[in-house]
């Protein structure tokens, strides 16, 4: 029936109710615009989804990190290293001597491809009009090598197509995978899953347990005992730290004997960067539990501000080269980025503590200020 049907008393009632009903949803939206949370997850979450994804799920490589190692020092190995550069899509990070540092250069995490130019290869181009150039990439990311060398196969490939026009030469390329030459793909995902999961036992639950001291009161407890808040930091990382540890052994020796992932570095090496990660990812959990208030809070801020990052942004499935410079600055900042590189280059390459010193460097350092961080909240709190 039309509105203007309804008697007065009935039409000032349907006024009351729509009044009513608009101050409700009023105060609904009253209600999600003052809880940070729930504004958090409606826009800011979308937003960095959208950005993360946009970038991250992105095949096109740039700003590769790459050696040259060039015996040939001719005017034509001149020119396609500066076709190379001037592509937009690799940087000469090292240039090498001899191919004896190739090994070093690839351990020490500073290059993901080398391109070999040998003596010989200016005299057999415009000699016998045929010579050879070699790509040796680090295999251990499989993504990564498969891509250069196909962007780098194109721009030889178009190089030679240009040089040829004028002396009919042509310059063949040979690839050559080194620490994963079958190119299996556990290479690239057990390293980050064993990141991920360690993440998540040591940050999420110790965050979620201290959160929920918090709502029991519990934590309260603590504050006004004589105990320090040094050692309430120390005795929640101990239980979790022994457990995580357990988890981290059990993990890789699941990668090494059923998905075949090589052991080829020192154990006790390996053993130490689990325990760096671990103590990290644990100080990063009593970091997060310092700041919230409730359990949810507290595995909200894990999944979102931990996850998601590490899942996307710390090179476990894309190649942090390719990401804009924000996103690698974001990722340089999350400690499963610096585990990954730790756990390849023990693994997979067989590096040694001087060549992976820097990833080990930054962990700890990390862990410092997540604990100090901590014990200035508690002492806060206190």
């Amino acid at each position: 029936m039309p509105y203007f049907n309804f008697s007065p008393a009935e039409r000032q009632t349907k006024y009351n109710l729509m009044k009513k009903f608009y101050a409700f949803v009023q105060k609904e939206f009253y209600h999600i615009f003052r809880d940070t949370r729930t504004m958090m997850i409606l826009f800011a979450l979308p937003i960095a989804l959208v950005v993360i994804f946009g970038y991250a799920l992105n095949n096109d490589f740039k700003n590769i990190p790459i050696g040259i190692l060039n015996q040939s020092k001719g005017q034509t190995s001149e020119k396609l290293i500066h076709r190379i550069i001037g592509s937009g899509y690799f940087v000469v990070e090292q240039t090498l001597e001899k191919p004896q540092d190739i090994p070093k250069a690839f351990k020490s995490g500073k290059v993901k491809l080398v391109i070999f130019f040998p003596m010989n290869f200016q005299q057999d181009l415009y000699h016998a009009k045929k010579a050879q150039v070699q790509l040796i990439a680090d295999a251990s990311d499989i993504n990564t090598a498969i891509n250069t060398t196909s962007y780098l196969s194109g721009i030889i490939g178009d190089f030679n197509t240009e040089n040829g026009r004028e002396n009919s030469a042509s310059i063949q390329v040979s690839t050559r995978m080194i620490f994963n030459q079958r190119l299996l793909s556990v290479y690239l995902f057990i390293p980050g899953v064993i990141a991920l999961i360690l993440l998540i036992i040591s940050a999420l639950l110790t965050s979620v347990t201290l959160a929920r001291e918090k709502e029991t009161g519990t934590l309260e407890l603590l504050s006004i005992s004589p105990i320090s808040p040094y050692m309430i930091i120390i005795g929640k990382v101990i239980p979790y730290l022994i457990l995580s540890l357990l988890n981290s052994f059990l993990i890789i020796l699941l990668g090494i004997f059923v998905f075949g992932l090589p052991m080829v570095g020192s154990v006790a090496l390996l053993i130490l960067a689990c325990f760096v990660y671990t103590v990290a990812s644990l100080s990063l959990g009593i970091l997060i539990s310092t700041r919230v208030e409730t359990q949810q809070a507290a595995m909200f801020a894990s999944l979102v501000s931990l996850m998601m990052p590490t899942m996307l942004l710390s090179g476990f499935i894309f190649p942090i080269e390719s990401l804009p410079l924000p996103l690698q600055l974001i990722s340089n900042i999350i400690p499963a980025t610096h585990f990954i590189i730790l756990i390849k280059s023990i693994m997979i390459k067989g590096a040694g503590i001087t060549l992976i010193w820097k990833p080990f460097s930054i962990l700890i350092a990390m862990t410092a200020v997540f604990i100090l961080v901590s014990i200035q909240s508690l002492k806060r709190n206190k």
